[in-house]
């Protein structure tokens, strides 16, 4: 299968190489295009090289698969792009990978790159970058998340329920895998330089990938954030309140605020870290081990004792704060500090009062 946009000087000669791996193996099979609005002629040199093309207008490197995979027939689905930098001559490797129990089988590019095949931001910065993030999020083990041959199953398509329609697509189809436990696969292929004039958006197509991962992984995004920011303005609350000096100096008023704040915004960060996985599990059946464990573990109940607690501890130190004042007979007043610590612990008490009934609302939703 090849996405086609404008590559009238290539097409032709990757149809043909395709068909030729194919007929050595002896193996019944199709060599689709999938046309995504070219206007050079590349559709018409495909169906004449004996490719089936399917017109799909809607621009896009996902939209162009999307359309190709339900169009496809066969049992194993080799992808890759109509430019020759992928030699058509490795299929049956792939194919291999597949025979030999694999679902997707990735193609990595890192040690065949031939001179002048990828620049620098992309060999260097961009693909080890992105593929570092992915793997640490999502924990594929793949090397090269962006390798554009690839390979797969056409009886894996319905888990791994692919929808992206830009260049995020390969990295949706990746992480997809890596959720669902399917086999992956790699082996080492070569990486030419391209025919024709690349599509590629360095920055803009490098965003949309990491944001494709950002929003995949609440647990990245919202709650490791989030508890590093309420533990560090925990330690600082305690730092002034217990009056430990750092730097030489005791911190006061300013740094208490400071730690206050950071709490309250540490926690609101992992409640909707909470919440963005409940929406996830309940409407978008995804599956993420931690947050089972949690909902299995943790009720609302527990949600709603853990912010009553919290509340009534606020409203003790408030107490203590009156007690104070009625001891030196209602007179001057400076116990900033612990008022500052009263009000956080109730407005936490309060985010985790609210946020636990919010989960519960999500979780109206469960799927049997």
């Amino acid at each position: 299968m090849i996405p086609c946009l404008n590559e009238a000087a290539s097409i032709e000669r990757c149809v043909r190489r395709a068909r030729e791996a194919v007929e050595s193996e002896e193996w019944h099979g199709e060599v689709i295009v999938v046309d995504n609005g070219s206007d050079d002629g590349s559709a018409q040199l495909a169906g004449a090289a004996g490719a089936l093309v399917v017109h799909e207008p809607r621009r896009g490197y996902g939209s162009a698969y999307l359309a190709g995979l339900a169009a496809a027939r066969g049992q194993y689905i080799v992808m890759a792009d109509a430019d020759l930098t992928y030699d058509f001559a490795d299929i049956p490797r792939f194919v291999e990978a597949l025979d030999a129990g694999a679902d997707l089988v990735m193609g990595d590019r890192m040690k065949g790159i031939e001179p002048g095949a990828m620049s620098w931001l992309h060999r260097y910065v961009g693909n080890p970058v992105l593929t570092g993030i992915l793997n640490l999020f999502f924990r594929t083990g793949v090397r090269d998340a962006h390798c554009g041959m690839r390979a797969l199953r056409r009886e894996a398509l319905p888990q791994l329920d692919l929808r992206t329609t830009g260049m995020e697509f390969a990295s949706e189809m990746v992480i997809r895998a890596g959720k669902e436990r399917l086999a992956i696969a790699e082996i080492p292929i070569q990486y030419h330089p391209r025919e024709g004039e690349s599509k590629l958006s360095s920055f803009r197509d490098g965003w949309r990938h990491l944001r494709f991962l950002l929003v995949h992984s609440p647990t990245w995004l919202f709650i490791v954030p989030g508890a590093v920011t309420a533990l560090l303005g925990a330690v600082i609350a305690l730092t002034v309140l217990l009056q430990i000096e750092i730097f030489g100096r005791e911190w006061d008023l300013h740094s208490m605020v400071a730690g206050a704040l950071l709490m309250i915004v540490g926690t609101q960060v992992v409640a909707l870290g909470l919440c963005a996985h409940a929406y996830g599990t309940y409407f978008m059946g995804e599956r993420d081990a931690w947050f089972d464990r949690m909902r299995a573990r943790f009720r609302l109940e527990h949600g709603l004792l853990l912010g009553g607690v919290l509340m009534f501890a606020g409203f003790a130190v408030a107490g203590v704060i009156v007690g104070i004042w009625a001891d030196r007979g209602f007179g001057a007043l400076s116990e900033e500090r612990l008022a500052v610590l009263a009000a956080a612990l109730f407005i936490i008490g309060m985010q985790v009062f609210f946020s636990s009934f919010l989960l519960s609302i999500l979780g109206l939703r469960r799927r049997s």
